[in-house]
């Protein structure tokens, strides 16, 4: 065979398959039955949240003194409470207010975070030393007194609450972003971005940001669960959420005496529902960081 007649080997097709790394992601996400089990437990609360109102059969707020403490039946599926309102109704209406202050709480606490972890991250030094320890102290502090605190002085509102849970959880979340930053400094684009002379706020908020989001997503997801415990809790002590809202913190601390007398319904189910949000919630967590650790 001569030289002419040798087949001639074409170059390989370019792999047009290849997902980026956001692509990856979100595939592996899709193949997370753990993922996919928070995200539908935290979309039917969502879904209650926000049309709650148009799904039950009875209104939430409306009292029936006649029927009070009538337990589960197919007229009350969930009973009804001491004034006899429908358990079940204000269960599913109840969702709104926890799914309105948590998540507004989460994501102050995520802004303010990660501006300090960029910050003590970036500066390293007498910055990091100063700002870490004011944080520390401010973390070895109970998330519930220093929100008694704020409550008390500044009165009960659901701004007052958003605000106080926020800047409660921000410093936890400003110490996972600045560990985060410490590795990502060393890099040699961050020192491509010295070298062409750009501003620190350019170099942290352009450069280093969008390569630290997935462990602040993974953390975000986190303090929201520990978020909705902190609302629950204030509105069981009558210093979160106020009457008349079917709110389920709220629904318990009204509720909880009649235990006693053999009406568990009128608490229970309340209890399950912030319990399998918050699992929903931590299983969306737990989604997330394997698919960023695959």
């Amino acid at each position: 065979m001569s030289a002419s007649d040798t087949p001639v080997s074409m170059p390989a097709a370019p792999d047009t398959t290849r997902r980026s790394p956001w692509g990856e992601v979100l595939h592996s996400l899709l193949r997370s039955g753990t993922f996919l089990t928070g995200l539908g437990i935290v979309v039917f609360w969502v879904v209650c949240a926000l049309f709650g109102e148009h799904l039950v059969p009875y209104d939430p707020l409306a009292d029936d003194v006649i029927n009070a403490l009538a337990p589960p039946s197919a007229e009350h599926w969930f009973g009804t409470d001491q004034i006899g309102r429908d358990v079940f109704s204000r269960v599913i209406v109840g969702s709104r207010d926890i799914l309105t202050v948590a998540p507004l709480a989460t994501i102050l606490a995520t802004i303010a975070g990660t501006a300090l972890g960029l910050v003590i991250g970036y500066f390293r030094g007498i910055v990091d030393d100063v700002i870490s320890r004011v944080l520390e102290a401010f973390m070895a502090i109970p998330v519930v007194i220093i929100a008694l605190l704020a409550i008390v002085a500044l009165g009960t509102s659901k701004v007052t609450v958003i605000v106080v849970i926020g800047l409660s959880f921000a410093p936890i979340i400003a110490r996972t972003v600045r560990s985060a930053v410490l590795a990502e400094r060393e890099l040699d684009y961050v020192a491509a971005a010295k070298l062409r002379h750009e501003g620190a706020m350019h170099t942290m908020f352009v450069e280093i940001l969008p390569n630290v989001i997935p462990p602040i997503l993974v953390e975000t997801t986190v303090r929201l669960g520990y978020a909705i415990f902190a609302v629950a809790t204030l509105s069981f002590m009558g210093f979160g959420i106020q009457p008349p809202s079917p709110d389920w913190g709220l629904s318990i601390s009204s509720n909880y005496g009649m235990i006693g007398g053999g009406f568990w319904w009128t608490v229970l189910f309340d209890a399950l529902a912030i319990a399998l949000l918050v699992i929903g919630v931590n299983l969306a967590a737990d989604g997330l960081h394997g698919a960023f650790n695959d």
